[in-house]
């Protein structure tokens, strides 16, 4: 295998993470209108991710760091024909990010409540816009010969592209849901395990048919076993939030995700940007990458640094691992 080769896996590892763990991020954000009652249930879903949400954005950090490293004509073409859709998510992660900050530093009920609905819709448009994006990665855009994208905005906005989207957004409220009632006690718990199954349904018949969507145009069977792997974890994810098994639940769902972009990533290769206009030019694993020094370099870096990260992440976990409920939250802070 090919550093290259070597790489798009570990990008695709990369976005991996990123979308197993800032998908409950993105869950709980979405789940502060559908499933909070009063300011102090408000308040229990924040702290859920408070202590966490901004190491998973390390991951985003790093598979962007890493395409422009190791394929720089991909994050080129990428960054410059996505450009409208990706500044919409960087803002929303901005807008996020301080919302989460300055919500309770003023006791003003409008002020508070401005902030509130900062968090929802700052977390379900990247929610949505994800999957417009690897949607549209994966199925193609006009690529001219020179490698530059040649189409306009309203060209990713295409019906596979718009699946594509609705299900990153459902799938991550569901992720979102069950880690909820993993995270939680008493009366929000038990709403988070009943909303869960409804989610998780919805969820299902748009993963499956985008999955099989995909499938049909540029499948082959070692996608269709990360499909079937997909589609039969997410089932038991549902099974396992109707029991009450949280632990479970959460981990399934996880492994949906994981499986649902292995199998998006198995489906690309060895393309990396495929050409609607001539599949000729089409950015692949080989055209696209940065010279074999560059990518041996950054072999060596990245084996040093990802345990590090790993370690201080999984620490960070295990130390706010106990769940919380409303008697937790300080009355001044509701």
């Amino acid at each position: 295998m090919e550093l290259h080769d070597v790489w798009f896996v570990l990008i695709a590892v990369l976005w991996t993470g990123y979308f197993f763990l800032e998908g409950f991020d993105f869950g709980v954000g979405v789940l502060t209108k559908l499933l909070a009652r009063n300011r102090p249930e408000k308040r229990v879903l924040i702290n859920t991710i408070g202590p966490v949400w901004d190491g998973n954005e390390v991951w985003l950090l790093s598979a962007g760091g890493a395409t422009f490293a190791a394929f720089p004509e991909w994050y080129a073409t990428l960054f410059s024909g996505f450009y409208l859709p990706l500044l919409l998510i960087l803002v929303c992660l901005i807008v996020r990010g301080v919302a989460f900050e300055y919500r309770v530093k003023r006791p003003e009920e409008n002020w508070q409540r401005n902030w509130e609905s900062a968090i929802f819709w700052a977390s379900l448009l990247p929610a949505f816009l994800w999957g417009v994006a690897f949607a549209n990665i994966v199925r193609g855009v006009k690529i001219d010969q020179d490698f530059n994208y040649a189409g306009g905005v309203l060209d990713l906005l295409n019906p596979y592209a718009l699946l594509g989207g609705l299900v990153t957004l459902s799938l991550f409220t569901f992720h979102g849901t069950v880690f909820v009632g993993l995270k939680t006690v008493g009366e929000i718990r038990e709403r988070a395990r009943k909303l869960a199954l409804r989610v998780g349904l919805v969820t299902a018949l748009l993963a499956l048919a985008f999955l099989l969507w995909t499938q049909s145009d540029r499948g082959d069977g070692v996608s269709l076993v990360a499909m079937s792997v997909a589609v039969a974890s997410l089932l038991v994810a549902l099974v396992a939030a109707r029991a009450g098994r949280e632990g479970w639940a959460f981990a399934l769902s996880g492994l949906t995700i994981v499986a649902a972009v292995a199998m998006l990533f198995l489906t690309l290769f060895p393309n990396v940007m495929p050409s609607t206009l001539n599949p000729d030019w089409s950015l692949t694993v080989t055209n696209a990458s940065s010279s074999p020094y560059t990518l041996k370099i950054m072999t060596w870096c990245a084996g040093i640094a990802t345990p590090v990260v790993l370690l201080y992440q999984g620490w960070t976990y295990w130390v706010f691992r106990k769940r919380i409920g409303t008697q937790h939250i300080a009355e001044t802070v509701h």
